[in-house]
This record gives structure tokens, C-alpha cells and sequence, in this order.
């Protein structure tokens, strides 16, 4: 998910989404803050303004003709300036109060809606994508928006507007003058471009190594009891040295150039301060002769302007400054808002689907949809054409017939894939890894979509049924089982979150999970934190089963969800399975075949193609590979 280095092109173009995507939450408090931040700005650089008319009006006058002549024009000075920077004091407190506001709540908003769209994702995109690198979106890449919006934003704008008004201004006092000012701006630029280039390229870089740091401490973490078994420790340390010294050069180089910059601008104004005097000198030299080079048209100006125009200038850069020091802010923010834009522009998971999952109940012998839970699911089928609606049993029939798949077009996994599963049926998938079984469970869900041939389910294509539909009515345990942080009562009812504690418990008996839940201390109640680390791997995996029980599916996936759990508690669990299997179509994956005997089918699967189908007594006849794995004259791999 990281973003190339980009152009200036490109960086304004992301900085103007987010920009509009503000506007989208904050139309009108980020017009509020525009006015402010100009009130405030432009009373920051009055004093420039009215130094003039103090040397002018004040100073000069004072000395020539006494205090007393001048004290009612001071006054009138000092007055509207103190109301000036009065406005300039409320404006600011305004503003920085708004936007304390508009930030977090914007970050509020982005995280909203980028886990909205997480949500609409297809599976591929997690797995393709490392789960650490995806939480540092929503940490550091959010971070470096905050700062952008909290600070490098108004900040720029409002040297932006101090740079537009000081420029006006000095214009109208001397041409000459300024045109010296914008000679030393034009050094600064080139500065800027050349070392700001830099510090922006490595800044950029920078940004998405830390989420490659992320992604492979999250990856560490996880796997910490494999590194530690094989002795991987040094191997692991190796590794993540290599990244964080990527990361260390980038943030190192950033860092450099950023600290570079901003000496080299302010050394260049100090420059640039003394030859402003110089010429200012050579110029008030003028005026105080009445002076005038005719071929130069140089007129010369009163002490009072050049004193207002050397503040003048080095405000101007000092703005300048200002701006170029928010640009890596800029340019983080921009790599993170990349990133952002990245994972919300990701196409979301398509759904052609019309046919939908109801309640329905018989009348008259027909099948009619209500709202209650009555035990009888249905296909509720609009036909367009027609401008009818009818209404299928589920039953669990599901059939492949000739499937092709890839997990990328150019290389196919599964090739002519056909089988067909009624209703009560036990289908079993035996072979060696990577032979296909999982993935024939991945397109029955939908998590990809086949390249060839037909899935139906009671006959109807399932391209046709929406997909939160066609999941309701598959129920899964995986190998891998996932709790959430909650109550163990939450983590059943996850499986259908309108279940009632006593359907909970029901489903928590079926499973044989009831005795070991009760004997916790708060039995229902204990909270599970860290994916259920106080539970043992076979106690995950009986709630897990419970968790598919209370989801009452007519069609269940089991996939190896005994291959990692001692002899004793698999005991346990198959008797939890066996329960769960009686009377829905059942898919079964597993590696032991004592778990799959009992199997209606038995399909064997190698290298995506079907060798062998039969239950194990037609299959152990054939003396094929099924006789050899149960044998043991030859093993899965």
C-alpha cells in the first residue's frame, strides 16, 4: 500500500483532495478559521505598517517642534494599534479553538470512514496486505494529518497571507526596494528546491518504512512462540535490523536536510537585511537632498519608510521561511493522506445479488415470508421480467459443477472442479496442502469469485444471491479460531447477535464448551482479552463451535478445526462437530481420516484436480491414493 514517490503535481493534487475532504465534514467553522487566521495575520505584520507613520508623523516631528505637537497623533497611533492587535488576540483564540475542534473531529471522521471501507473489502485485500502495515494508517499516517491540519496548515496560510499583504505594502513604499527583497527571495527559492527536495524525497520514504516496520513487528509478535521454538531470534533480529536501519537512513537523511534548511533561509534574510539597509541608506541619502536619477528614476524615500521596510523584510522572510518549514509537514502528511486515499479508493467487494435470505412459514402449503424466527429458512427470488417473487426452502444443496479458479488469472488452482452435496450431506476434502480444499470452501462463501463454470445453491446460482445473504447461511470453525475482546456470552452470540442467552447456552451445551465455561470464575461473564489468551487452544475452538451452533446454519464448514488440539480435548470437540453436523450439508477439511470416515463423500484433491471420490469403503476398494494415505504407504505433505 505504498505510494510512490510523487511530483509536486501529484502532492498538490492529494493535499487539494484532503483540503476538499475537510470542507466535506467543516464547510463552514474552516471559513470561520480562513477569516481569523487573515485577521490575525494581517495585525501581526500591521506594526511594519505604522512604524512609518511613527518616525514619520512622531519621531521626526518631536524632535524639530517638541513632544507636545506630536503627543495627540501618538495617542491616535497607539490606539489603533492596541484595537488592532485586540482583534488580532480574539481572532486567534477563535480560531485555535475551532480548530482544536475540526482536527479531532476530521480524524474522527477519517477513521470512520476508512474502517467503514474496510469493511466492504474483499478477503484478497487482507491477504495481500500485512496487518501491521494497515494499523499504521490508522496511527502515524492519521498523526502526520493531524499535524497538517492542526498546524502546518494554518501556519502556511497565514504566512501566505502575510507574504501577499507585506508585498503590497512594500510595493507601495519603495519598487526599488522590494525588487532587492524578491532578488533574495529568489535565492531562497532555489534553496528551498534544492535542499527541501531532498528532505521531502527522504520524508516521503521515511513515512512508509515506518509502516513496514509496523507490519513486520506485528508479523514478530504473532509468530513470537514459533521464533522462540526454532531458535529464530538472532535470524529475526537480523531482519528487522535490515528495516529499521531503512528506516533509520530515511528519517536520518529527512532530518538532516529539514535542520539544514531553515540556518541556510535565516542566514540569507540576515543577508538579505543589510543589503535592504544599505540601499535604504543610499536611497533616504536621496530623499534628504531632494535628489533624483532620472535615468533610473530612483526617488529617494524618508527615514520612516526605510525603518518600516527593514521590519518589512524581515518579515517577509521570515514567512518564507515559515512556509518552507511546513513543507515536510506537508509532504508527511500528503505520503500519509496517500495512503489513506489509497485504502478508501480500493474497489470494494461487488455484489450482483438479488435473491435474499428470509424467515418464512407454510400457508396453504406454499412458503411465505414473516418476521419471526420460525426454523424454515427460504430464497426469497424476484423475477423482473415476470414482476414476480417466489420462495425456495433452504435446504443446503449445493452443487460445483466444472469449476475453474485462480487466485491470479494467469495460473489456475482448482481445474474442473465438479461435485454435488444434498441436503444432509457430509462431504470430506482430503490432500495434501495446497491441493485446493480450502479454497473450494473460499467460493461456496464468495471470498473469490470462480473464473469457469457454475456454484449453485438449491439450484440457484449463487452470483445471483447477495453475499450477506449466502454467508448468513453457512456456518464455519476454522483451524485458526478468532475471539474478540468481550464477555464469552458476546463472543457466542457473535454467531448470531439477536441470540438470546439462553440460546447462548444452548449452543455452549451442544459444543461441550458449558462445563469448562461454567467452572471460570465468572463463567458467561469472564471477559476475554489478547484473541482468548487465558483459554486453551481447545477451549477457543469449543466456543468457536458454539459460536457456529448459535447461527443454526443448514450448511457448515469445518476446516481442520481438530488439527491443532490434543487427542483428549479433539475427543471432545468431535463430539461438539458431531452435534453440530446432524441434519445440515456438510464440508469438512482435515488431515486426520479418522475424522472423515463417516463421510457421505470423501473427495481427494491433488493439485486442484478431483483423482478420487467415493466414501472410505469405495474408496479404500479402489486401492487408490485414499488407500495409501489410510495405510500409510503414503502421506500428505
Amino acid at each position: 500500500m505504498a505510494p510512490k514517490n510523487r511530483s509536486v503535481k501529484g502532492t498538490m493534487s492529494i493535499l487539494g483532495r484532503l483540503i476538499k475532504y475537510m470542507f466535506k465534514y467543516y464547510r463552514f467553522p474552516l471559513v470561520i478559521v480562513l477569516i481569523c487566521i487573515t485577521l490575525n495575520s494581517m495585525a501581526a505584520i500591521s506594526s511594519s505598517i505604522f512604524i512609518e507613520r511613527i518616525v514619520n508623523d512622531v519621531i521626526t516631528p518631536g524632535i524639530a517642534n517638541g513632544w507636545d505637537s506630536v503627543k495627540d497623533t501618538l495617542l491616535t497611533i497607539v490606539g489603533i494599534m492596541i484595537g488592532i492587535y485586540i482583534v488580532g488576540l480574539i481572532a486567534s483564540f477563535v480560531y485555535n479553538r475551532i480548530m482544536a475542534h475540526v482536527t479531532q473531529g476530521f480524524l474522527y471522521h477519517v477513521r470512520n470512514d476508512m474502517f467503514e471501507k474496510m469493511q466492504s473489502l474483499p478477503i484478497k485485500f487482507f491477504d495481500t496486505h500485512t496487518h501491521g502495515d494497515i494499523m499504521s494508517i490508522y496511527t502515524n499516517d492519521t498523526d502526520a494529518i493531524r499535524q497538517l491540519i492542526s498546524q502546518s496548515v494554518p501556519q502556511a496560510y497565514a504566512s501566505l497571507v502575510a507574504i501577499i499583504t507585506l508585498l503590497v505594502t512594500m510595493l507601495m513604499s519603495s519598487v526599488w526596494l522590494t525588487l532587492v527583497v524578491l532578488a533574495g527571495v529568489g535565492v531562497m527559492v532555489m534553496v528551498i528546491k534544492l535542499i527541501g527536495g531532498k528532505s521531502a524525497k527522504y520524508f516521503i520514504m521515511q513515512q512508509v518504512t515506518i509502516g513496514k516496520t509496523e507490519g513486520f513487528i506485528e508479523e514478530m509478535m504473532h509468530g513470537q512462540k514459533v521464533v522462540k521454538v526454532f531458535c529464530h531470534e538472532e535470524q529475526s533480529k537480523t531482519d528487522f535490523d535490515a528495516i529499521n536501519d531503512t528506516l533509520f537512513k530515511a528519517s536520518e537523511k529527512a532530518n538532516k536536510y529539514a535542520n539544514i534548511l531553515m540556518p541556510t533561509l535565516g542566514n540569507i534574510g540576515h543577508v538579505l537585511y543589510v543589503v535592504v539597509a544599505i540601499v535604504g541608506g543610499i536611497l533616504v541619502y536621496f530623499g534628504a537632498r531632494n535628489l533624483t536619477v532620472t535615468g533610473l528614476a530612483v526617488e529617494g524615500i524618508k527615514m520612516g519608510a526605510i525603518v518600516a521596510f527593514l521590519n518589512m523584510s524581515r518579515q517577509f522572510t521570515f514567512n518564507i521561511s515559515q512556509v518552507s518549514h511546513q513543507l515536510n509537514s506537508v509532504v508527511m502528511a500528503t505520503a500519509g493522506a496517500g495512503r489513506i486515499f489509497n485504502l478508501l479508493d480500493q474497489t470494494p467487494e461487488t455484489d450482483e445479488g438479488y435473491v435474499t435470505l428470509v424467515n418464512a412459514k407454510e400457508e396453504d402449503g406454499q412458503l411465505v415470508e414473516c418476521e419471526e424466527r420460525t426454523g424454515i429458512w427460504a430464497w426469497k427470488h424476484p423475477h423482473k421480467a415476470e414482476g414476480t417473487v417466489t420462495y425456495e426452502r433452504l435446504t443446503g444443496d449445493i452443487e460445483l459443477n466444472e469449476v475453474d479458479f485462480g487466485y491470479v488469472p494467469e495460473k489456475l488452482v482448482l481445474h474442473d472442479v465438479t461435485i454435488h452435496a444434498k441436503p444432509g450431506q457430509k462431504f470430506a476434502f482430503v490432500g495434501a496442502t495446497g491441493a485446493g480444499k480450502t479454497t473450494i470452501t473460499n467460493l461456496i462463501n464468495r471470498f473469490y469469485d470462480i473464473a469457469d463454470g457454475k456454484i449453485r445453491y438449491d439450484g440457484i446460482n449463487i452470483n445471483k444471491i447477495k453475499k450477506g445473504d449466502l454467508r448468513r447461511s453457512l456456518g464455519i470453525v476454522l483451524q485458526d479460531t478468532n475471539l474478540f475482546t468481550g464477555t464469552i456470552m458476546d463472543n457466542i452470540r457473535y454467531g448470531r447477535l439477536d441470540a438470546t442467552d439462553e440460546e447462548c447456552i444452548a449452543a455452549a451445551k451442544l459444543a461441550n464448551a458449558h462445563d469448562f465455561i461454567t467452572r471460570l470464575p465468572s463463567g458467561y461473564e469472564t471477559i476475554l482479552t489478547g484473541d482468548g489468551a487465558n483459554l486453551s487452544q481447545g477451549q477457543k475452538q469449543l466456543l468457536s463451535i458454539a459460536r457456529a451452533a448459535v447461527a443454526d446454519a443448514p450448511v457448515m464448514i469445518l476446516d481442520e478445526a481438530t488439527s491443532s488440539i490434543d487427542t483428549r480435548t479433539e475427543a471432545l470437540v468431535q463430539q461438539g462437530m458431531d452435534r453440530l453436523m446432524e441434519g445440515r450439508t456438510v464440508f469438512v477439511i482435515a488431515h486426520r481420516l479418522s475424522t472423515v470416515q463417516n463421510s457421505d463423500m470423501i473427495i481427494v484433491l491433488d493439485h486442484g484436480r478431483i483423482i478420487e471420490s467415493g466414501n472410505h469403503e469405495e474408496l479404500i476398494a479402489q486401492g487408490g491414493q485414499y488407500y495409501q494415505l489410510y495405510t500409510g504407504a503414503f502421506e500428505l505433505e
